[in-house]
């Protein structure tokens, strides 16, 4: 255990995740820029831009206060670099963990578990490089063709436009929650929890308005909060 622990968390590890960490920073900041810069063409101010960015980052603390949690866990079995760069780049922590505890199994053995060396260390991270790559080509090569599909679909109608993509994001949200919903104990009391306490903050912020751009943040932690307790 020891020694795959010394090249997990080795100075080279360190090293190598670096340019990919650097990437994706980068790539936050050119995106920023582009959604700025684009703003004029929602008619949209420079307020309300920064507006809008400020919701999206406090909306984004609920999640990653999950992801870190289970980064914490994944540092102590893979490593601290490897843990770093992947959840930079995925962000989806139970996907990677999955991933790792699938490498080790192909060898033989349990994640973490007695028999976890230096080589089943490396399936687990072959394993979790080669699960991203599909996403990550389809990004690539795929992504600037969709406004072509989603303007043959909605041939032209910005109303139809808005109504597409509201459906897809209710489809989209609705998977994601049912999985929670079925799984049922903790799981299903964070879901209703957050659920009930957005529709209370949703009527709190009428006479609060000044909350309501923290209203999803806010929902999350109680969610999770009611989901632990009840575990």
């Amino acid at each position: 255990m020891s020694d795959y622990l010394q090249v997990a968390n080795d100075p080279m590890l360190w090293l190598m995740a670096a340019p990919g960490i650097a990437i994706v920073a980068l790539q936050a900041v050119l995106f920023s820029k582009k959604a700025f810069n684009a703003g004029k063409y929602a008619s949209l101010t420079r307020s309300e831009a920064w507006k809008a960015f400020k919701v999206g980052a406090i909306s984004a603390i609920g999640p990653a206060v999950a992801v870190f949690i289970v980064m914490l866990g994944m540092m102590s079995v893979v490593g601290a670099p490897i843990t770093w760069m992947r959840l930079a780049m995925i962000g989806a922590a139970p996907t990677e963990l999955t991933a790792a505890t699938m490498g080790a199994q192909a060898m033989g053995v349990e994640f973490g578990g007695p028999g976890y060396g230096v080589t089943e260390y490396a399936a687990s991270v072959w394993t979790m490089s080669l699960n991203g790559i599909g996403w990550l080509l389809f990004c690539g090569l795929f992504t600037h063709k969709l406004t072509g599909i989603r303007d043959k679909v909605s041939k032209g109608d910005d109303r139809l436009t808005v109504e597409i993509g509201g459906a897809a994001m209710l489809g989209a949200f609705a998977y994601l929650v049912g999985g929670h919903l079925v799984a049922g104990g903790g799981r299903l009391i964070a879901a209703v929890v957050s659920g009930l306490a957005m529709i209370a903050l949703v009527y709190i912020s009428k006479r609060v308005p000044r909350l309501l751009e923290y209203n999803l943040g806010i929902a999350m932690v109680i969610g999770m909060i009611a989901g632990v307790m009840f575990t």
